[in-house]
């Protein structure tokens, strides 16, 4: 999936993913996509939650090698 912007939050406990993902997806347009790299295994309900919360949208999520990959359009 092709991402307006991406953002490293591997190595960063909660609640950095989501301060990060805050600020980056502020940078956004209306409909961008984000794609957000984690490796706290707390981002995934984290971050479905606050997009849903926020008005943004999770497409999809997936988990390589551990590390987790988002990717949210911004609402």
């Amino acid at each position: 999936m092709k991402a307006d912007k991406v953002l490293d939050a591997k190595g960063l406990a909660c609640p950095m993913p989501i301060v990060k993902t805050k600020k980056a997806i502020t940078e956004l347009e209306p409909g961008q996509i984000l794609e957000i790299h984690a490796t706290d295994k707390g981002a995934k309900n984290d971050l479905a939650a606050w997009a849903q919360a926020g008005g943004h949208e999770l497409l999809t999520d997936t988990e390589e090698a551990g590390v987790l990959k988002f990717w949210i359009k911004k609402g």
